[in-house]
Formats: C-alpha cells, structure tokens, sequence
C-alpha cells in the first residue's frame, strides 16, 4: 500500500515537472532512444498531441494511486493491448525507466529516495495498464 506522504511527494514532483514544458520533450527523446521497437512505434505520431496525451495518462497514474477508480487507466489497456497499439507489457519497464530520466532532469528536488517513491507511486497503476494487454 502506497502513502499518502508518498503520494504527496510525487504529486508535488510531478507539479515541479510540469512547471518546464521541456520535461515532456526529454521524456520523448529519451524514451524514443530506448529501443528501436519504441522509436518505430512513433514513427508517424504528432509529437505534440502525444505529450498533451503523457501528461494526461501520468495525471491519472497518480490520481489513480489517490484512490481514483482504474477505468480510465483499464481503457489504456485495452487500447495499447495486443489487439489495440500492441504495446508489449516489457515497455512499460523502459516507459517508466524514461520518465524517472525526465524527472531527474526536470525536477530539482529529485533523489533517489524521491525515485522509488514515484516508482512505489506508479507501479499499481502500471499494472492495471499492463493486465490490459
């Protein structure tokens, strides 16, 4: 069970995030240079509209660790499912791996304690993504 402190940290984290519009960049570039699989998949995707899109999925991970209900974050998995995007559950790893890049650079207060408590934060939520799949 996640924190409520936890989920306080992170929820302030990810307002220091959003502060820079460049942390959403970052998190491209850096997830886009994870893998090619990842790179291929966003070949043909309006960058733009799919930051508006990272920053609206990571808001509900962590209304969702709030104590939000899942469905929107069970409608992610049905469309990234094999039938949908086909995103594999194994690149949520490298999704998750790029947006604590994105933290780091983006967030001045970031540490390591304050890494494993997004991580603690998300995982859940992640997980109902994933069993979509």
């Amino acid at each position: 069970m996640v924190s409520s402190h936890d989920n306080d940290l992170v929820f302030q984290s990810y307002g220091r995030c959003c502060r820079r519009e460049q942390f959403f960049e970052d998190f491209y570039n850096i997830f886009l240079d994870k893998s090619d699989a990842v790179r291929s998949m966003f070949a043909n995707t309006n960058m733009g509209e799919q930051r508006r899109l990272l920053r609206a999925g990571i808001t509900w991970l962590l209304m969702f660790a709030r104590g939000a209900p899942g469905s929107k974050l069970r409608h992610l998995g049905e469309t990234h499912n094999r039938t949908g995007y086909d995103i594999h559950p194994t690149l949520y790893g490298l999704w998750l791996e790029a947006l604590m890049e994105a933290v780091q650079r983006n967030d001045p207060s970031y540490s390591q304690e304050l890494d494993l408590r997004w991580r603690n934060v998300l995982r859940p939520g992640i997980e109902v993504i994933q069993s979509g799949y």
